[in-house]
């Protein structure tokens, strides 16, 4: 086992979904095979318009050949362990590089920084991940009843590196994976409301918005921001009880079980769609929204 690098994009030609699968060709087999039952960090390349550089990890569960395309393979991704980065962490940031392992003899970026697969030592890993989960300045839940596991107080060490004969183990609770998550949705949605347009803020300095898993972690959901949404509470409140939900455009959709449909649409945003992130990877997934739709909707 050993840790490694797989770069995506999002808009890449190969059949991914980071929190469940990556695709590669042959050629990287070998590399992806030492990194089954260990931990990847995924990487978006410096030519990507805005990239995130390292921007999450995950778990590699398992390699088989790809039953759909002939000569590619899938690493199938540990349910559950895929985590986005609170902080994307720059390639070359400003104390250097922290993946060293790119360096040649020289100390120069070498050809390796360009492998879509590669290995990682454990340093850098620990290194490009101490960065990416860093706590600075989080966006903090309101402290109510519904969130008080989510509370900083309640746990100050939400992840540890544990060094064991040269190996190293990455421990996270399930804590920091509510922070983080909460942290990424509210960023990309700029602490507003998706079905209401709001964006408030209490006297404390909090966003008064949840991140909402459409699929929800109990029903296997990841803690993708592309499973994510932000919503204030009525909304919230109503989405989890599937009397709203969302089409693959983001239209909002009432449910015939709502006992005030002419109340439900007056909070609604005017455009009738739920409001969307910038960048089109940070969107609801349509698998996502179909799930919710199927298995949550009230129809």
């Amino acid at each position: 086992m050993g840790f490694g690098v797989f770069i995506h994009r999002s808009d890449s030609i190969y059949d991914d979904s980071p929190a469940e699968r990556y695709q590669f060709p042959s050629q990287y087999l070998r590399r992806v095979e030492a990194c089954v039952g260990d931990w990847i960090i995924y990487y978006e390349p410096t030519k990507v318009a805005d990239t995130r550089g390292y921007f999450a990890i995950a778990r590699v569960q398992q390699v088989i050949p790809d039953p759909g395309t002939s000569g590619m393979y899938l690493a199938l991704i540990e349910p559950g362990s895929y985590l986005d980065f609170a902080n994307p962490v720059p390639f070359n940031g400003p104390t250097g590089l922290l993946e060293r392992g790119v360096l040649n003899e020289q100390g120069r970026v070498s050809g390796r920084a360009q492998s879509a697969v590669r290995p990682i030592s454990p340093d850098d890993f620990k290194r490009i991940c101490n960065v990416g989960l860093a706590e600075n300045g989080p966006l903090l839940p309101r402290r109510d009843d519904d969130v008080r596991l989510l509370d900083l107080s309640e746990e100050q060490v939400s992840f540890s590196f544990e060094q064991r004969r040269d190996r190293v183990r990455l421990t996270v609770s399930r804590v920091l994976r509510d922070r983080v998550f909460r942290r990424i949705v509210l960023r990309a949605y700029d602490e507003r409301c998706a079905i209401t347009g709001l964006k408030l803020i209490n006297g404390m300095g909090r966003a008064e918005v949840a991140a909402a898993h459409i699929r929800p972690v109990e029903a296997h959901g990841p803690d993708i921001i592309s499973n994510g949404i932000a919503l204030s509470g009525t909304a919230h409140w109503m989405f989890d009880r599937g009397l709203i939900s969302l089409g693959d455009d983001l239209e909002i959709m009432i449910s015939r079980h709502t006992n005030d449909r002419d109340g439900v649409r007056s909070i609604i945003n005017k455009t009738g769609r739920a409001l969307a992130p910038r960048r089109i990877s940070d969107r609801p997934h349509p698998h996502f929204l179909r799930w919710h739709r199927e298995h949550c909707f009230k129809q």
